[in-house]
């Protein structure tokens, strides 16, 4: 009879253990989700906290890359291009940098390839473009940007990008030791903003761990 209530007592204690394990997994899940949406919420809010500040006068333009639609700027890095012109010509700096790799095997031109034909076309002497090929990412354009600033010894640099794309900019500017980066910022009016700002979310986040990475010199 003993062993009865045993066995009883061991399937009741089974039961309890695994509805308080599930109890535990809801209430681990349950923090995890809010505490995704509360992050997502905060890196929407810096997203859209960017503010254009350019300065009045700078060594250099920096125009962020963008995708390349075969030999031809797509639509949102034509809007760059125009701004980046527009800034050009009020006489904020009188050289650009140019930088984005290659965005598809097969392509006749890099980012920064396209970006100089096209300010060519516009009127730019190909004298005062530098091209910087080889980046695929934010901190890779302004990591290998900084290289040519120094070589070229320009101190102040205008980095030239979407709204939503600037406070991440900015940031790694500052991460990697810009004098004084002041952002001149563009809206668009051809781009799904919806599609990327959400994206720009989990780009920021990346981000945001990349650079405590950095900061204990493990990246």
């Amino acid at each position: 009879m003993r062993q009865e209530i045993n066995g009883e007592e061991r399937v009741i204690r089974a039961r309890t253990g695994k509805k308080l394990w599930m109890k535990r997994a809801l209430y681990a899940l349950l923090t995890l989700v809010a505490a995704g949406v509360l992050w997502s919420g905060y890196a929407y809010w810096k997203i859209e906290s960017a503010v254009s500040n350019p300065a009045d006068k700078a060594d250099v333009g920096i125009i962020l890359g963008a995708s390349m639609w075969g030999e031809q700027p797509s639509p949102g890095l034509r809007e760059r291009l125009e701004h980046a012109l527009s800034e050009y010509k009020a006489g904020r700096f009188r050289t650009f940098i140019v930088t984005g790799g290659l965005d598809k095997p097969g392509y006749p031109y890099t980012e920064a390839e396209g970006m100089r034909n096209y300010l060519v076309a516009a009127g730019v002497p190909e004298s005062d473009i530098y091209l910087e090929n080889e980046a695929t990412s934010t901190y890779e354009n302004l990591l290998y940007s900084q290289a040519i600033m120094k070589e070229q010894e320009w101190k102040t640099a205008i980095i030239i990008t979407h709204d939503y794309h600037g406070t991440r900019s900015m940031e790694v500017a500052a991460v990697l030791g810009y004098e004084r980066p002041t952002v001149s910022l563009t809206k668009s009016t051809v781009l799904p903003m919806a599609k990327h700002k959400s994206r720009e979310v989990l780009a920021y986040t990346k981000w945001t761990a990349d650079r405590l990475l950095i900061a204990a010199g493990l990246l």
